[in-house]
């Protein structure tokens, strides 16, 4: 299956959990899988939330940030990708002066 996230549409979500800023993204979702591209500007931040019932998976397009993963904070950059484990708790800040850019995967189990 081919996602076009170039025909999806992009949506703002502020404070995304109870995060700063607004996050924009270009989501696929079926009952049980997320796939996006998410954009956080200079100084957003998703906010921290825990992963009751799904993993997630941000690859790193391009920026640079933090995620903050059960306490431990992770250096975020173009190429790296930041896990989230089931039942785990996370956050994604945007620490660069540009875009932080990310490919997520949320996969439910």
């Amino acid at each position: 299956m081919l996602i076009d996230f170039n025909k999806l549409k992009n949506v703002d979500i502020p404070n995304l959990n109870n995060g700063e800023g607004v996050v924009s993204a270009k989501m696929y979702m079926e009952e049980k899988n997320k796939i996006m591209i998410s954009v956080l500007p200079a100084g957003a931040s998703i906010g921290m939330h825990q992963h009751t019932t799904s993993s997630e998976i941000n690859y790193v397009i391009s920026g640079e940030g933090k995620a903050v993963c059960d306490g431990k904070e992770e250096v975020l950059g173009a190429g790296l990708c930041h896990y989230c484990p089931k039942g785990s708790c996370h956050s994604i800040i945007n620490t660069g002066n540009s875009d932080l850019v990310l490919f997520t995967a949320v996969p439910e189990q």
